[in-house]
């Protein structure tokens, strides 16, 4: 089947991009971090993340609407602007722009409902990776919910390890989809596997940032001696 020229202009956008993005991701995960290089490959990352998304829009929108894209866009997108947000805002706590990514991530979300409720939604599409999808955009609003709760102190301790989970995440979400369109044995086990292994890259960098913050506190001089100094 011939596909239209605009159809194929933006496949060809977005796996060019895709193709970028992840490769770059996966670079960067096996580089120092923090780095003025990494702060400027991590522009990069984001700018073609977003590009993926756009085109993944504008094809579910236009041209073909596939299920477990719809979803997984919605889950990268989010994550991804509220992880990059988060560099910007630290220890000072959520702000009004994620407010507003929040409202527009639950707006998107209550928008695909319907259509993939409605006979036929899931058509192409495994019901449990969809849901399991929208089961962690969820939590992941949950989270950012509670956290105009915390106490100040609290956003200087976790704001590194929120940006490594929806980064990281938004990487390993990139992955899944592309697993979910080119690989056609052993679905949807491995499309998941991708998820799974995202998360346990996770984890592993949570909690080596958690040690460095440890080490960190270690070695700061205690507080009497830092205001005895002139």
């Amino acid at each position: 089947m011939q596909l239209p020229l605009p159809h194929l202009v933006n496949l060809a956008v977005h796996i060019g991009a895709g193709i970028v993005a992840i490769g770059l991701g996966l670079a960067m995960l096996a580089a120092a971090k923090g780095t003025p290089v990494h702060r400027r490959r991590g522009r990069v990352f984001v700018l073609f993340t977003l590009t993926v998304c756009a085109t993944a829009v504008i094809g579910n929108l236009f041209f073909r609407f596939v299920p477990l894209f719809a979803v997984l866009t919605l889950l990268v997108t989010y994550q991804l602007l509220s992880g990059w947000h988060v560099l910007y805002t630290r220890a000072a706590g959520p702000n009004r722009v994620d407010a507003l990514l929040s409202l527009c991530a639950i707006a998107w979300a209550l928008g695909l409902l319907p259509v993939l409720l409605a006979k036929g939604g899931m058509a192409g599409a495994a019901p449990g990776v969809v849901y399991a999808t929208l089961g962690t955009l969820a939590m992941l609003l949950t989270y950012d919910a509670a956290r105009w709760c915390f106490p100040r102190r609290w956003h200087a301790a976790l704001w590194r390890h929120e940006h490594i989970y929806k980064m990281v995440a938004s990487l390993f979400g990139m992955l899944s989809a592309a697993t979910g369109n080119l690989v056609r044995v052993g679905q949807p086990w491995s499309q998941l596997l991708p998820s799974v292994i995202g998360m346990l890259t996770i984890v592993f960098l949570i909690w080596r940032e958690a040690r460095a913050q440890l080490r960190r506190r270690a070695g700061s001089p205690p507080a009497s001696s830092a205001r005895a100094c002139p």
